[in-house]
């Protein structure tokens, strides 16, 4: 059970949080959002990556604002989709994985691709977890699909042009059991794509997440998680997403989130297997903030999958003769 004084603690650094950044311009966002974002830590947080041990594969798809389109009538409505996969080398306390970002917004696409490492270290009831990333980010701009107001001479009407750029991030994590938090970076060397042409220079700019939550159990086979993720780029700007999750004998699960000047957002989770290693996810958002430039529902797909640790236990034979007993 948690405990009260750590309960308040967490409502009121909430609450405080909460009000300076809905009151923070929210601009600028260039990673791709996720409303589960309570069981995609390893994307935001390379600490994550084998702290729960057995191998861990995810795979999600999200349709942010369906059926938008502009006002030319394109279609430009961002699609993502995440692919992770974690192991653990028990005996270092190491942890792996790996991240597979795809996002699609407009005329631009990017697609990013992280190895990851962690080390754990476990300290009387705590744990503490240290990770980097480093891999590659590539990103392509399609000029065909660009409407501009004012074009420069030089800026091309049609093809596609795509770069690559190294890209790293790091991140740290305590948890203490019925509470956990994780502080991370990524982008650090903030990669720059010009395409060919420096007066188009676009950054990609250092994103930081500040991610938090609790683990209870108030009655039975009832857990719940309450848990907060607050986003920034570059410490210009704040933004942050809110949820309640409960799950039912780690079978069934359901809950409520918020997305700070977005949406709200509505999540359903249910394990399909008998030991519960294969778990399907949905999120329904509902967009409430800025509507009249957005489509007014986005969706989340996710699937989950634990592979179940094999051991074989050769079990010696009695034999039994009128004589002997081996």
């Amino acid at each position: 059970m948690i405990h009260s004084g750590h309960w308040k603690y967490f409502l009121s650094s909430l609450v405080l949080i909460a009000i300076y950044a809905g009151v923070s311009p929210v601009l600028a966002q260039q990673d791709a959002q996720f409303t589960q974002y309570m069981y995609n830590g390893m994307y935001y947080n390379p600490a994550f990556a084998g702290k729960d041990g057995g191998f861990r594969f995810s795979a999600l798809h999200r349709s942010q604002w369906a059926n938008y389109r502009t006002s030319s009538g394109q279609q430009g409505a961002p699609v993502s989709q995440l692919l992770t996969a974690q192991g653990r080398l028990d005996s270092k306390n190491i942890g792996y994985g790996i991240n597979i970002v795809n996002d699609n917004i407009g005329a631009s696409s990017n697609l990013e691709v992280n190895l990851q490492g962690a080390y754990h270290k476990k300290i009387n009831r705590s744990n503490i977890s240290v990770g980097v990333s480093f891999g590659m980010f590539s990103s392509s701009l399609d000029y065909g699909e660009l409407i501009v107001v004012n074009p420069e001479p030089n800026l091309p009407t049609s093809g596609k042009e795509s770069q690559m750029n190294f890209n790293i991030g790091a991140g740290v994590l305590f948890d203490r059991g019925d509470y956990y938090v994780g502080l991370s970076s990524r982008h650090l060397n903030e990669p720059n794509f010009d395409f060919g042409d420096g007066s188009y220079a676009n950054q990609l700019k250092n994103h930081s997440y500040l991610l938090f939550g609790y683990r209870f159990r108030p009655i039975g086979q009832l857990a719940i998680e309450p848990s907060f993720l607050l986003k920034t780029v570059s410490f210009n700007n704040f933004s942050y997403d809110v949820s309640v999750i409960a799950t039912h004998q780690n079978k069934i699960s359901g809950g409520l989130a918020f997305r700070g000047q977005e949406s709200i957002s509505f999540i359903l989770g249910y394990s399909i297997l008998k030991d519960n290693s294969l778990k399907l996810g949905y999120a329904f958002d509902l967009v409430v903030g800025g509507v009249e430039a957005k489509a007014p529902t986005s969706h989340e797909l996710m699937l989950r999958y634990t592979l179940s640790d094999v051991s074989r236990q050769v079990e010696r034979v009695i034999q039994r003769t009128p004589r002997f007993r081996f």
